[in-house]
């Protein structure tokens, strides 16, 4: 993998002083451009919510496939029993649109979630972690709200491992046989323990520079507990620019998400910025944040991954919206 000079040199102003350690893939006109600070190359990040874009291209891979519908409810395909969510419709979760909260309800003898969350997060530890079976006792005590755009973890947790369900399998190995192995996507893998985490993996830190735990799960891999580097996410967005990735029909906007301005496939979110249609999804762990970015119609695409907190959504879109005037 080469690296470029002017990319690098770009995104460190950019991206200031917040972000020693990161890595960026541009994509223009069948080109895939690298800069690297920091950090190894081949080192894998954790990716955040981009798990979720991920679970998007495997649902409407699983939709293609005829093992599920829009329709299918949860509960015929996770062991939840007589509760609410085993009602809501894998297509409303695919669209953050089910009446899920965004986090599971308090369970007895445990804090409210909210609150054990941000204990966790201000400590620097892994707020989620649960086991499969811990998220479905979880799930089983939801109280549904009215089905109105509400992004939501544990919707697409749930999402997730019922598409693997689905089609016989783990989540794990669902992504390992319809992702990794077409794509060719070795570093890209799901830690349920500290203990798997892989010899390139990085140890992000927090906005101000201090060691956040890993975020590892079972449950937790669907909509946040993917690593990979920047060598796999780029294979990943040069397929959904050619077309050559299973599900890319997950990109395409269905539905009002924040109102007509941002608009949601499954997962993906499509924004029309300064003239320009970007279909995109980011995301943010305790010690790293990430944005990958495609603007389809130049056939241009982002990616950047910081192993910082801090957000780098803004450089995403500057960068992109670079890429697509030249």
């Amino acid at each position: 993998m080469d690296t470029d000079a002017a990319l690098e040199a770009t995104l460190r102003t950019r991206l200031g002083s917040r972000h020693p350690r990161f890595a960026a893939a541009a994509i223009a006109g069948g080109q895939t451009t690298f800069a690297i600070s920091g950090v190894a190359r081949g080192s894998d990040f954790e990716i955040g919510s981009i798990s979720k874009g991920i679970t998007g291209l495997l649902y409407a891979d699983a939709c293609r496939r005829g093992e599920i519908s829009p329709a299918t409810p949860l509960g015929e395909l996770l062991p939840l029993g007589d509760c609410a969510a085993a009602g809501a419709s894998l297509g409303a979760l695919s669209r953050h649109a089910s009446g899920l909260p965004r986090l599971p309800p308090r369970m007895p003898g445990t804090a409210a979630p909210l609150r054990r969350t941000a204990s966790l997060f201000l400590r620097g530890q892994n707020p989620y972690g649960e086991s499969l079976a811990e998220l479905l006792a979880q799930a089983r005590a939801v109280r549904l709200r009215p089905p109105r755009p509400r992004y939501s973890n544990l919707g697409f947790e749930l999402l997730g491992h019922a598409i693997a369900a689905g089609a016989g399998m783990s989540y794990r190995d669902l992504v390992t046989a319809r992702l990794c192995g077409p794509l060719a996507l070795a570093s890209l893998y799901l830690p349920a323990t500290p203990g798997e985490l892989g010899p390139a993996a990085l140890i992000g830190s927090s906005r101000r520079g201090r060691p956040r735990q890993p975020w590892t799960g079972e449950a937790l891999a669907p909509a946040g507990g993917i690593r990979a580097s920047i060598q796999d996410l780029a294979r990943l967005t040069r397929a959904l620019l050619d077309g050559s990735a299973p599900g890319r029909s997950a990109l395409d906007p269905v539905a009002d998400f924040a109102g007509p301005a941002v608009r949601i496939g499954a997962a993906w979110l499509t924004t029309d910025t300064r003239g320009r249609r970007i279909t995109w999804h980011n995301g943010g762990t305790g010690g790293f944040s990430s944005w990958i970015g495609l603007d389809r119609e130049a056939n241009a695409a982002v990616v950047l991954l910081s192993a910082t907190a801090a957000a780098v959504d803004r450089q995403g879109f500057e960068l992109l919206r670079d890429l697509a005037a030249r």
